[in-house]
């Protein structure tokens, strides 16, 4: 055998390991080449078999009789621009005259097919440009968040989409938001990873967790205000209206709304008053919002209903005043009592692990992506940690969370310890810690030798 011969097979050998083993690897050595060489090669057959070509015009038509030439083939849109990425390939494609960008959304899965691709997504950049994004391996088998993150004040990164790009929450855009899942599908995971995530930024924590403080404890080193049963948790959403009532009244002080002063300049929420008066923003996470909703005897039905009245307050009114509402639960339907669809109207981001029953993920997306029902209940119990998320726009896709262990959100809070501010009007619910100590190793004492 010749010294080519066995390079090759080295070559198909590593190649074979690469795919198998490390599928990232794999696309980064040799499946960006071949990639693009198949979609180049297939593309203008695999468009006319998709139906996403049009007829050739009337004066083509024309000058090919006149010019006695074969009829002119159909014409596929343009390839604007054919751009690599880590995960897969950016297509972008300008439209003919009369193609539609639902077109190409409902080709999606035929042309993930004809392209030899793990996945391919469709959405419309502008007027006439359409983006195919295409995966070229499973990059949510194993999650592998870019070292290049995008992090910006209330707005940090969460998970990775199926199409390879980084999903972020963020709050500015997207207020309060509702995350739903059944036990053991990675929902506590995710709260996990976005506490960590929301420890290095500049922003109150505030949590709520009914099952004993088992979740949001341990984190605690990071939290302004804890509540760990029903009755506490009362008390600190009272006391989180009132704080939102304070700054609206600095809001209010700070207006100066005047025939010389610019629009740009009049404050109508926290983000327009100046650095020197900005309250710091407040995240209320709350872990199991059952524990909140149901009323298990007729006395605490008044509990119940302050507790439902008062989060309903603050999803309506707490976004010009900084606060934010992250709600987890395994159901968030009617059943749980009155105010509930009124209070999951206002979340706008939704995010549902793995469920039980279709009811469940109506309860998130019936009402703003009905096509992301039938993706939530398709999640398998073998992939804990992915989801599909979405907006009222409409929009959804699949996630997955990266792992994140307890211990290290606890690493996390505990080096951003710091960071924690003081409110006062919420110091009686800041949990109390015992001081860190620095453990000294100190030498065994040796017995002195009796004396004879």
């Amino acid at each position: 055998m010749t010294g080519t011969a066995i390079g090759l097979l080295a070559v198909v050998g590593l190649a074979l390991l690469f795919k198998w083993r490390r599928p990232a690897w794999y696309w980064l050595a040799f499946g960006i080449g071949l990639a693009v060489l198949r979609v180049l090669v297939r593309y203008a057959a695999v468009m006319d078999a998709c139906g996403l070509t049009v007829p050739p015009s009337r004066w083509r038509l024309a000058w090919a009789r006149i010019a006695r030439r074969p009829v002119p083939n159909p014409r596929p849109p343009r390839i604007l621009s054919l751009r690599p990425t880590r995960t897969g390939l950016v297509l972008r494609l300008g439209l003919r005259p009369g193609q539609d960008t639902f077109d190409f959304a409902a080709s999606t899965d035929r042309l993930r097919h004809s392209f030899t691709m793990q996945g391919v997504t469709s959405r419309e950049i502008r007027s006439g440009v359409v983006e195919l994004r295409m995966t070229g391996y499973d990059v949510l088998a194993r999650v592998q968040m870019p070292a290049k993150l995008d992090r910006t004040p209330m707005r940090v990164p969460v998970a990775l989409r199926e199409d390879g790009a980084v999903h972020y929450r963020d709050y500015r855009t997207s207020p309060h938001a509702l995350t739903i899942g059944a036990v053991g599908s990675g929902k506590s995971v995710y709260q996990r990873h976005l506490v960590a995530e929301l420890a290095a930024q500049d922003v109150a924590l505030v949590g709520i967790d009914c099952k004993q403080g088992v979740e949001l404890f341990p984190l605690a080193r990071r939290f302004s205000a804890l509540a760990d049963n029903p009755d506490t948790a009362a008390e600190l959403l009272d006391a989180l209206v009132t704080h939102m009532e304070d700054v609206y009244q600095l809001i209010r002080a700070d207006q100066r709304i005047t025939a010389d002063i610019p629009d740009a300049e009049i404050a109508a929420d926290i983000w327009d008053l100046p650095a020197h008066l900005r309250p710091v923003p407040i995240v209320v996470l709350v872990d199991e919002v059952a524990e909140l909703a149901l009323s298990p005897t007729k006395a605490d039905e008044p509990r119940r209903d302050r507790i439902i009245t008062a989060l309903v307050r603050l999803a309506q009114l707490g976004r010009a005043a900084g606060i934010y509402l992250e709600i987890c639960g395994q159901r968030f339907g009617s059943e749980l009592g009155k105010g509930i669809t009124m209070l999951r109207a206002q979340l706008t981001g939704r995010t549902a692990h793995r469920v039980n029953d279709e009811t469940s993920a109506t309860m998130a997306f019936g009402d703003i992506a009905p096509d992301a029902v039938l993706a939530a209940i398709q999640i398998p119990t073998s992939a804990p940690g992915l989801a599909v998320t979405g907006d009222s726009t409409g929009g959804w896709a699949r996630i997955r969370t990266p792992h994140t262990s307890m211990r290290q959100a606890v690493n996390a809070c505990n080096r951003h310890a710091h960071r924690t501010p003081e409110l006062p009007g919420l110091a009686a619910f800041r949990p109390e810690l015992p001081p860190t100590v620095s453990l000294v190793k100190i030498p065994a004492q040796t017995e002195a030798p009796a004396s004879a």
